[in-house]
């Protein structure tokens, strides 16, 4: 029975440790990344749909530093059918080094996923994939990005094994008296 129950433990244990450290292929995190250029608020401009934002729009994600050392990740959205807003609170910390854009991120106890920044220029943009080609973002500083922006993020996602014809674009008008999320 004690065998059993270590192995069990040792087996929860790889899988949390595993989550945090799972990357799709060709996703790459940015090296030398800049954390306090990246906190402050971002809007959503495109996602691969989740049950954890079904039925959302106006969905912004707010990063700030915690007394840990860690960051803060603030979600919000508005949830449509409920006419209500909806928060989320999670936490996140850098899977190897803080130069590399490769963080975990946990809105759960003690489950952590990967947050992976593949491509940002801190004032504008960021792109972000979790640990499978199942989960991808890109978002903005401001409720709207421009075209050629989009395309060329659109098009370094597709290369990058993201099926970009599945991807939803939340309506933002909610946000769109927002001039700038810093």
């Amino acid at each position: 029975m004690k065998k059993l129950l270590l192995l069990l433990v040792l087996s929860f244990v790889l899988l949390l440790t595993g989550c945090e450290e799972k990357k799709p292929y060709k996703v790459t995190p940015v090296d030398n990344f800049k954390l306090n250029e990246y906190l402050g608020t971002w809007y959503e401009i495109a996602r691969l749909e989740h049950r954890f934002e079904e039925g959302m729009e106006a969905i912004s994600a707010t990063y700030s530093m915690r007394e840990d050392g860690g960051v803060k990740v603030l979600n919000k959205g508005y949830k449509t059918e409920e006419k209500e807003w909806s928060e989320a609170e999670g936490k996140a910390y850098f899977v190897k080094s803080p130069d590399k854009g490769f963080l975990k991120v946990s809105f759960f106890g003690p489950f952590y996923g990967s947050y992976i920044v593949m491509d940002t220029d801190y004032e504008t943009y960021t792109m972000i994939s979790g640990p499978d080609l199942s989960y991808f973002w890109i978002l903005s500083r401001k409720p709207t990005l421009d075209e050629t922006t989009l395309n060329r993020l659109l098009a370094q996602a597709k290369e990058a094994g993201f099926d970009t014809s599945k991807l939803i674009y939340p309506d933002q008008s909610k946000n769109a008296s927002m001039n700038d999320g810093r």
